[in-house]
């Protein structure tokens, strides 16, 4: 697996460097502006691109918009996204703009080394990773909708995990049930939220984006 960090931090930058290259990954450059990042991406052509989400001159968006600049020019980049704090309108549009090979995570959650490369690899391998803490803002904000009202606790642990970017397997492990009722949970939720089978519409991402998306309505 081949990686390129955009961090502006030095600190957290050549950290994350040495976490990665002694689990023998390899971290092919590392950048503190988007300008080298984007040069490192064209010419390292890397599988995975590590981006802080606030990078310089301004630390708004430039980390996000030269994340978008790096999957414009390589489709096929894998972009694990890390945040300071819970940035929504982001962590929303994450999913809307299609979640494949990405991944949004609190920066605390580097220290948690078995976690962030669990992400790290999910992500690499095509699925998506989005932190717990910002699932369980965004969801917790969302309360309010009517929908959300008929689901039962556990179905609302489902769609935690859902939305987290964990298939039904994981989600069995991670709540220490069956595969089946995952399955059966997974179907009540679609009905509740009013999800019918379409050959066009891919009901597990819709319904992770009706919590997040009334969620940014709300805040």
């Amino acid at each position: 697996m081949r990686i390129v960090i955009a961090e502006d931090d030095a600190l957290l930058r050549e950290g994350l460097a040495l976490l990665l290259r002694a689990e023998s990954l390899d971290v092919v450059a590392t950048a503190e502006d988007p300008d080298t990042f984007l040069a490192a991406v064209d010419a390292e052509k890397p599988d995975v691109a590590i981006v802080d989400v606030r990078m310089p001159p301004t630390h708004t968006d430039e980390g996000i918009t030269a994340a978008v600049e790096a999957r414009r020019r390589r489709p096929e980049l894998a972009v694990l996204v890390l945040s300071a704090y819970v940035e929504q309108a982001f962590a929303t549009d994450l999913l809307a703009q299609g979640s494949a090979r990405l991944g949004y995570l609190l920066k605390e959650r580097v220290g948690r080394v078995e976690e962030f490369l669990d992400a790290l690899h999910r992500v690499a391998d095509g699925g998506t990773a989005i932190d717990p803490e910002v699932v369980a803002q965004l969801l917790t904000r969302s309360r309010p909708d009517a929908r959300l009202g008929r689901l039962s606790p556990r179905e609302r642990d489902v769609l935690a995990l859902m939305a987290e970017g964990l298939g039904n397997a994981a989600i069995a492990e991670r709540l220490v049930v069956t595969d089946g009722a995952v399955h059966k949970h997974i179907r009540n939720i679609f009905a509740k939220l009013d999800l019918a089978p379409t050959d066009r519409t891919d009901r597990r991402v819709a319904a992770v984006l009706h919590y997040l998306e009334d969620a940014r309505r709300r805040a």
